[in-house]
């Protein structure tokens, strides 16, 4: 059993209430396995600095629905509490198949929820709502019967007279209050333009977290939540979702610091499981590569508010640069693929130089690029081969100013054949350079197809 944080529409504080369901329980010293719906980076960065321990995504569009059980079961029978934080409203999901006409509830919270057979916690924002709350609360709780409403958390509650209003409408439905956050003004997670500021660059954050386990410590019914809360072992432990493989010699250089730092967890693992050792770097700070690398890998982030600080390691963008030329492979999503072009030009129009192997420049503007993709590939490149379809998200708020000659893939939406245009850029065969974040899980033909990249690069000997 484990539960799944709910909210009747995005912006109503499931984050919020996460967080302080997280922290208060990790202030009891609990063991808690978090989970995350959909394809977010940064809620699960905030989860694993509570809990101590990967948040893992689950996502049936970037992986599978069989992927998403075995990854719940395998990682929540770790721990002695589960939580899963949702994505959008209950029930917002994405068009699926190509009945475009018809609109399902395809990855959404309530999907999972039912995936996984799990009671769901639904949040209200209370905050311009009284008598009209019950109408809300009725409507989730009877909209799909396949889901069960175990409670909801009252949020942004003004007063005891308004707690007492929300109270009186809610009691004939008999639905569990499990929780009531009244409004907040000295916890607040600072955002900009693509969501919430990563964990690494908030020096004030453990200082909010102790006031979110107070909050916490006080604002829930904990007799009601930590039975459903509990993480029951299953009769046949479940295999996890990728056995071990016998170890390589393959070191693998990891850009993360605070401009680098898009990565799914279960990928690196991959790349651990098949014999990688994996060499954590800050191409912020570090003026040269870690020794004896055969292969490297660039998250995304926000490089563009880092973009002085890159382009003044000049030791490090050139190391870069002299690694790739020589044929190491190389990976680098979004924010990583901006490091490898020519410059980035921020939001101010101001330029800044980066690893230049790639002859286009990243562009900072208004128009956030958002969605799942469907990318065919259209020829053999450093990760998959020919014809082979993957799936994957894009996020972002720049744009290059010139398109591959050769690009990657076809891409189209991930619920329609319309096609999107051409996308990511190869150098030679040892770099895939692309908007496009991919998780692996249901693909382990990737990472191994990548490491045995890096093994071929290491027996060439071209690096010294």
């Amino acid at each position: 059993m484990a539960l799944i944080i709910a909210g009747e529409r995005s912006g109503v504080g499931k984050t919020t209430v996460t967080l302080t369901l997280l922290a208060s329980l990790r202030r009891r010293d609990r063991l808690v396995q978090s989970f995350k719906v959909g394809p977010d980076y940064i809620d699960p960065m905030f989860h694993q600095h509570v809990t101590g321990v990967p948040c893992r995504n689950l996502d049936p569009v970037l992986t599978c629905e069989a992927y998403v059980q075995q990854c719940f079961a395998h990682h929540s029978q770790l721990s002695e509490y589960a939580l899963v934080e949702g994505v959008m409203g209950l029930f917002d999901g994405i068009g699926h198949g190509q009945e475009k006409e018809k609109l399902t509830d395809f990855a959404s919270t309530a999907h999972i929820a039912r995936l996984l057979d799990l009671p769901v916690v639904l949040v209200i924002d209370c905050s311009r709502l009284s008598g009209s709350v019950a109408a809300i609360a009725h409507g989730y709780q009877s909209f799909d019967p396949r889901i069960k409403i175990a409670g909801v958390v009252l949020n942004r509650v003004g007063s005891d007279r308004h707690l007492s209003l929300l109270k009186d409408s809610l009691e004939p439905l008999q639905l569990p209050i499990l929780g009531v956050l009244r409004r907040q003004d000295n916890i607040t997670i600072p955002d900009r333009h693509l969501g919430l500021v990563p964990t690494a660059e908030l020096p004030e954050l453990n200082a909010l977290i102790d006031r979110l386990a107070d909050l916490g410590d006080t604002c829930f019914d904990w007799q009601r939540l930590l039975p459903l809360l509990k993480s029951n072992p299953l009769p046949h432990p479940p295999h996890p979702p990728h056995p071990p493989h016998p170890p390589s010699v393959v070191r693998i250089a990891i850009a993360r610091d605070r401009a680098f730092n898009f990565y799914y967890q279960d990928n690196l693992d991959l790349l651990q499981q098949l014999g990688a050792e994996l060499i954590f770097w800050s191409p912020l700070i570090d003026t040269e590569l870690p020794k004896d690398i055969q292969g490297m890998y660039f998250g995304g982030g926000f490089p563009e508010v880092f973009a002085q600080q890159l382009a003044e390691n000049i030791s490090a963008r050139n190391q870069v640069k002299t690694a790739i030329l020589k044929g190491m492979p190389t990976i680098a999503e979004c924010g990583g693929l901006m490091y490898l072009c020519e410059q980035i030009i921020d939001f101010e129009s101001k330029s800044w130089s980066m690893v230049g192997v790639l002859s286009a420049s990243a562009v900072m503007d208004g128009r956030l690029i958002l969605g799942y993709r469907r990318a065919v590939a259209l020829r053999d490149n450093l990760l998959v081969k020919a014809g082979i379809t993957v799936y994957g998200h894009e996020f972002h708020r720049s744009h290059l100013t010139s398109i591959p000659s050769q690009p990657l893939f076809e891409t189209s939406r991930y619920d329609c054949d319309e096609n999107m245009g051409y996308e990511g850029w190869g150098l030679s065969a040892n770099v895939y350079a692309s908007y496009v974040h991919l998780h692996w899980g249901q693909n382990i033909e990737i990472p191994q197809q990548f490491l045995k990249e890096c093994l071929k690069f290491a027996s060439s000997k071209t690096w010294i």
